[in-house]
């Protein structure tokens, strides 16, 4: 399996909310002690645990589907989870779908291009600004202190849900874990 989770490379983005799905690979890393692979030409950091691997594309959003391409064709991987922000959801929603629209999200547009629609997808809720001609703002923005003291929650209860889906359904998983929003929210 190829976990992957998107956010763009480097500090300036490290804590925004279109980098939930790197906090999530952060903590999946740590969970499982998960070895780092070097590879250039994966265009992203790469780690490997037991049998699965957990990538963050470092090529930024918009092109995360070259990172992942190149992974899964070469370890010949068929089974992939992408791991990301969802505007459509409110803040502190884990949803499960496979396959689906990719709702103007870059990330999954270029993912679906590169590797088709044929993927997990674990939607994570961050809320949508008040109008849509700050989409790009919004999701280039912290978290704020209010949402930012249930993120490590929020990131576990992700990274749980998400390392069952080696040994149950995503069905089942999703039927278990999916949440609509944070309960202190």
């Amino acid at each position: 399996m190829l976990i992957v989770g998107l956010g763009n490379p480097g500090s300036a983005y490290a804590t925004t909310r279109h980098n939930i799905g790197f906090m999530v690979i952060d903590e999946l890393i740590k969970k499982f002690n998960a070895t780092p692979i070097k590879k250039s030409s994966f265009q992203g950091e790469l780690y490997k645990f037991q049998d699965h691997y957990l990538l963050k594309p470092t090529t930024f959003m918009n092109l995360s589907g070259e990172s992942i391409v190149a992974v899964k064709n070469f370890y010949k991987i068929d089974n992939v989870v992408v791991i990301h922000d969802d505007l459509d959801l409110p803040f502190g929603a884990l949803r499960f779908k496979h396959a689906g629209g990719h709702g103007g999200h870059n990330g999954l547009k270029s993912t679906d291009f590169h590797i088709t629609k044929e993927y997990i997808r674990v939607r994570m809720g961050i809320g949508k600004p008040e109008h849509k001609g700050e989409v790009a703002s919004y999701v280039l923005s912290n978290f704020s202190d209010e949402e930012n003291q249930h993120i490590p929650e929020w990131i576990e209860a992700t990274s749980k849900a998400v390392s069952l889906l080696e040994k149950e359904s995503w069905i089942d998983v999703a039927s278990l874990h999916s949440r609509k929003k944070l309960k202190a929210l």
